[in-house]
């Protein structure tokens, strides 16, 4: 194995790192299921947190009024005034509360003289006198109580006077919610509950809302990838049906292209439907113009194995009396016979050539001559050559009063009627009477041309404007027919934007052609 020399993986000198690049990963895109899915996943665990959110916002503020309604109410019960009012300062109660407060908070009285120190449980009750803590205690659950230090308490300290509840921490304590009154003697007074149960209703509705939440999300889950699963199941169906389309083989023979979407896929009231009934729709037109294909592959072989059959035998009688005559130089009579049949040959071989290449030609669209052509006088013309080229034959007219005149190409359409006219002599007996009609009908000329011969064979006229076809082979041949005149006959009406019929029985055989008329001439 040969190395490169710049390449520095096969350097043997390079003393750099070898730096192999690994090809990029592909990420595999997600599908339509796992999209939806997704989403669907992440709308609920948005609107589950937005529920949670604001619930706990909501619930918070709520249980914080709550909680201040009471401090205020606690605030009132240790010697401070209502909220919005002057505190008391000329009653002897009042007094006598100021100086149970100075002499301890957890000091209780006899039954009989009533309870002093109303602390609830969960609360805290302060004296600042002169900014520091004169006295502080702790309730827990009567008849706990925890008389504070001034350390312990100094965060009270910090309240203003009158001023709403806030909320204070009291390091080891936890948190309170809290409120200060001024008394007369320039004594503050600060009163407050603890937010331990804010905290744990909280808390407790936060694990709720996540269960909740996780709940909802499995829950939903699941649901939405059974609904996404059964949705996709016709869109499925038709993904089937395609996949089975893309394994025929569609490029060659003829195709039997009966795969459509079933019909439970193809309701136009929903999309799945839609997109199934537009399948089966796309299929059908494939279908045709694969059978179209096939047809004209099929026209077109048997046209090439037609036309070189039919060119075959003129260029062997050719070659067979030159041949013939190349032999036999001295013989004057056998070399004159055999020019005449290379002569004859060769007229027939360009007939048939001429007749091949106008069919191409109409066959690939080539514009044609759009004149006015006036039907009466051609009929004239045409039926007169016919009455020299076939006198044992009967040949007559019915023609209007009025001149017929369509747009078109007047030699095309004297090859057309000539044909016809052909075609009648060749194919019946001498003595049959032929006759040329034209008339209007319905904005249409209508060119007719009738015999009382033999009539055309029941199962030659589906395709009697087919290319080749003859009622007599031997007899056609003999008669110079090349078996394309009524395929002309047909082309050209096409190329006019007319049409062509044929109705035959023993007796009578009438070809009938139908071109539109010159709307110019008709005004």
């Amino acid at each position: 194995m040969s190395s490169n020399p710049s390449d520095p993986q096969h350097d043997p000198d390079a003393t750099g790192p070898i730096e192999i690049r690994q090809p990029p990963r592909r990420h595999r895109p997600m599908t339509l299921r796992s999209k939806l899915i997704a989403g669907f996943v992440v709308a609920i665990i948005a609107v589950s947190a937005v529920i949670g959110i604001v619930t706990q916002v909501f619930l918070s503020d709520y249980l914080l009024k709550q909680l201040d309604s009471r401090v205020l109410a606690t605030q009132v019960r240790f010697g401070g005034p209502p909220p919005g009012e002057q505190p008391d300062t000329g009653t002897t109660q009042s007094n006598g509360r100021f100086r149970n407060l100075e002499s301890g908070l957890c000091t209780e009285t006899s039954a009989s003289a009533g309870r002093i120190n109303p602390q609830p449980d969960d609360s805290i009750v302060g004296v600042i006198v002169d900014g520091a803590v004169s006295t502080a205690a702790l309730r827990s659950a009567y008849p706990s109580c925890t008389q504070l230090t001034a350390a312990q308490a100094a965060p009270l300290t910090t309240i203003a006077p009158d001023q709403p509840p806030v909320t204070v921490s009291l390091n080891d304590f936890g948190t309170f919610r809290v409120v200060a009154t001024a008394m007369p003697d320039n004594r503050v007074i600060v009163t407050g509950l603890s937010t331990a149960d804010v905290s744990a209703t909280q808390n407790r509705l936060t694990v709720i809302m996540l269960i909740v939440a996780g709940s909802a999300v499995v829950i939903g889950g699941v649901t939405i990838w059974l609904i996404v699963r059964r949705s996709l199941r016709p869109l499925e169906r038709v993904a089937a049906t395609a996949r089975k389309v893309t394994t025929l083989p569609l490029d060659r023979g003829e195709v039997d292209l009966g795969i459509r979407v079933p019909a439970r896929d193809t309701d136009p009231r929903t999309e799945i439907g839609q997109v199934g009934a537009a399948l089966n729709q796309m299929l059908g037109h494939v279908s045709e113009a694969l059978s179209a294909r096939h047809e004209s592959e099929t026209q077109v072989r048997r046209f090439v194995a037609d036309a070189s059959h039919e060119l075959r035998t003129p260029l062997a009688a050719i070659r067979g009396y030159a041949e013939l005559a190349g032999r036999n130089p001295d013989d004057a009579a056998g070399v004159t016979h055999s020019l005449a049949r290379v002569h004859s040959e060769s007229e027939r071989m360009s007939s048939l050539v001429d007749d091949l290449l106008l069919l191409a030609r109409l066959d690939a669209g080539r514009p044609l001559d759009h004149d006015p052509v006036d039907l009466t006088a051609l009929a004239i013309d045409v039926v007169s050559d016919a009455r020299v080229a076939g006198p044992d034959h009967h040949w007559r007219l019915e023609l209007p009063p009025e001149p017929i005149v369509v747009r078109g190409d007047g030699a095309r359409l004297h090859q057309l009627l000539a044909n016809l006219l052909a075609n009648a002599r060749t194919h019946t007996p001498p003595g049959c009477t032929v006759v040329t009609g034209l008339r209007t009908e319905r904005a249409m000329a209508v060119l007719t041309v009738t015999d009382d011969g033999p009539g055309i064979d029941p199962a030659l006229q589906p395709g009697i404007f087919g290319r080749f076809v003859r009622g007599d082979q031997s007899r056609s041949r003999a008669a110079g027919s090349t078996g394309l005149g009524l395929a002309i006959v047909a082309a050209v009406t096409a190329a006019h934007d007319g049409t062509v019929a044929v109705n035959s029985h023993p007796g009578r055989t009438t070809f009938t052609v139908r071109l539109p008329l010159d709307a110019e001439s008709t005004d």
